[in-house]
């Protein structure tokens, strides 16, 4: 096989932009061999391709090699499990699954190795985060003590929300900002730091907005080695900030509006504090800046990467088995603002599930109806915060 025959389910925002991409000859070896969309005005924008009106008729049409599943969240684990089961290599777009117990399943459907699987965290490919996760890896900041990730720059309109009936409720998308905007932060929290042990979460649902879901996330967690974090994030506050800050022994590291500052100590802090004499001394630090040319490939590297994976056995950047940490994050946080409790992980999914089911058979918008607002066409490149 020289080229991979991809199909694309689901033709909104994503599903379109990446259609959009592949046509246009953006991601070599990769070929739009078809498209499953319900809604026939969308199918008819493609008519270089095949189309079909669902997901199993274009799996089952023997056009295709891959799969990209874009549609509404809950379909994201039949559709994949499907998909798996007829033999296809697999990209999901974010979150992998509305919750922990749905990932499970569907990462057990994923039996012959060989099929790829992967999910769509394209912030993976921002060199800024690579930089990060180097820095801490490497051990060059030293154990980790504090991170603070405000993430508040989602910012979202009444109008977003009326684009669709399914958006923003717990039997359409499952969750708010945490299930919809913020799988991106909450896959680059684990990826670099790792995953806390207790979570404790305040939420806001429907604090600046007419929805049913969370608008609004402060999480405090705490880590197996002492480090604690806090997470912040809205879709709520224009201006909006996304400001990461990370201290280690070594010194801290702030992340914000392109720049990485590194101020090091010259002597771990700890150690400092053990040997010096003065009470009000600090250890002297020299500052580092810490530069990258841009924010990497996004979307379409993933793809380059889902590519090169199927036809020359190149290493994944975003397997789809790590998936599954953003969501149980995402989960806790929800869970913990449900119980007012702090959470414990690795948490218990079928708890979880049970809530979240009871909430989705009381949602106010079960049955979701399209709603057309009329407006410009969306400049969909705003919707990546950074």
């Amino acid at each position: 096989m020289s080229n991979v025959r991809i199909g694309i389910v689901g033709m909104g925002n994503m599903g379109t932009a990446h259609a959009n991409s592949i046509l246009a000859g953006k991601i070599p070896r990769l070929i739009l061999g078809a498209i499953a969309e319900p809604d026939a005005a969308r199918r008819a924008k493609f008519t270089q391709v095949a189309t079909f009106a669902t997901a199993e008729e274009m799996i089952d049409s023997g056009l295709i090699d891959a799969i990209i599943i874009a549609t509404p969240h809950y379909q994201h684990t039949s559709l994949g499990i499907y998909a798996l089961k007829a033999g296809l290599h697999v990209m999901v777009e974010k979150p992998v699954s509305v919750h922990k117990a749905d990932g499970e399943r569907l990462l057990a459907a994923h039996k012959n190795k060989k099929q790829i699987f992967a999910a769509m965290f394209n912030q993976r490919t921002d060199p800024y985060y690579q930089k990060i996760r180097n820095l801490i890896r490497s051990g060059e900041l030293g154990q980790i003590r504090r991170v603070n990730w405000i993430i508040t720059n989602w910012f979202r309109t009444e109008a977003y929300y009326a684009s669709g009936g399914w958006r923003a409720t717990w039997a359409g998308e499952g969750g708010g900002v945490l299930l919809n905007q913020c799988p991106h932060n909450l896959d680059l929290f684990q990826w670099i730091f790792g995953m806390p042990v207790r979570i404790r979460a305040h939420c806001g649902f429907g604090k600046y907005h007419k929805i049913e879901v969370e608008d609004d996330v402060t999480a405090y967690m705490e880590f197996a080695n002492g480090a604690t974090g806090v997470f912040i994030t809205s879709t709520g506050e224009a201006p909006g900030t996304n400001r990461l800050e990370i201290t280690g022994e070594r010194g801290k590291v702030v992340y914000e509006n392109d720049k990485i500052t590194f101020t090091r100590n010259e002597i771990p802090m700890s150690e400092f504090s053990r040997k010096t004499t003065a009470g009000f001394a600090q250890p002297d630090t020299w500052d580092v800046a810490i530069s990258a040319p841009n924010h990497g490939g996004q979307h379409n590297e993933i793809l380059q990467n889902f590519t090169a994976a199927i036809l020359d056995g190149a290493t994944l950047l975003s397997p789809a088995a790590e998936g599954i940490h953003s969501i149980e994050l995402a989960n806790a946080m929800l869970l913990s603002a449900w119980t007012d409790e702090t959470i414990s992980l690795p948490l218990n999914g079928a708890r979880y599930a049970k809530l979240l089911n009871q909430k989705a058979a009381a949602s106010a918008r079960r049955k979701p109806k399209k709603v057309v607002a009329s407006a410009p066409a969306a400049d969909f490149s705003k919707s990546f915060a950074r």
